[in-house]
């Protein structure tokens, strides 16, 4: 095996190389946008951060088509990724995704395993995303855990007005920001996408910051006493 995981089987099949970095991501700089502007960028997001499929070239096209329209620095944050994916092929980059979020931890897009690990909170966890659903007036489709980021993006997106589902991504900014560092030491292409994202959330406070960097060092939570509160609003304490 290579240091970024791939086999000489696999370099033959076209799996682009990724090295593995030390350090952190430079800070997000926040992007001002419109309300439209940012659930474009979410809908983007979350159709570039599900399993590449057999839709996925044309999910390509309609990508580079709607981030046209967004401001610049997010926008090439979208076609620096799809040039990547056009120019290694499909079969590529379905062996990429799973060699990164199915088989790294710390790359996992479920947002709650950031929040509470693989403790007895995450069923607690895992229920206040559903409510979410309910209360916004969708129903999750397919066999994804709810809390899975790019149905989330898509939830956001679709409901961009509600102030309970714009709230749910700045609650998970901590998670999204490990994974934001986890892509970046893999060098992998995904990390700008998970950039955008952070780039049309509210500007990261020094709390974030402190539980981001705590998150980094010691992982998710492994396990906890009892059920107690957990760690970001449920839809009962996030309505006004």
């Amino acid at each position: 095996m290579t240091q970024a995981g791939f086999s000489a089987a696999d370099r033959e099949h076209g799996v682009p190389e990724r090295g593995i970095r030390r350090g952190a991501p430079a800070d997000v700089v926040p992007v001002g946008v419109s309300d439209a502007e940012r659930a474009t960028t979410f809908m983007a997001a979350s159709l570039l951060l599900d399993y590449p499929g057999a839709d996925f070239l044309a999910r390509l096209d309609a990508v580079d088509d709607v981030v046209a329209s967004l401001p610049e620095q997010l926008a090439v944050l979208f076609t620096d990724f799809t040039g990547w994916a056009r120019a290694h092929g499909l079969r590529a980059v379905e062996e990429t995704y799973v060699a990164t979020f199915d088989e790294q931890r710390r790359c996992a897009l479920e947002l709650s395993y950031y929040a509470v690990g693989d403790t007895r909170q995450r069923g607690q966890a895992l229920l206040a995303f559903r409510e979410l659903y309910r209360a916004a007036g969708f129903e999750q489709e397919g066999d994804e855990l709810p809390d899975y980021l790019p149905a989330i993006l898509e939830l956001v997106a679709r409901s961009i007005d509600d102030p309970v589902t714009s709230g749910v991504l700045p609650a998970h900014r901590e998670g999204l920001e490990v994974l934001r560092t986890a892509l970046y030491q893999r060098e992998s292409p995904w990390c700008g996408i998970v950039t955008a994202v952070c780039a049309v959330l509210p500007e990261i406070t020094d709390d974030v910051v402190e539980r981001y960097q705590k998150l980094i060092r010691q992982g998710p939570p492994a396990e906890l006493v009892g059920i107690h509160n957990l760690p970001f609003p449920t839809l009962q304490e996030a309505r006004p």
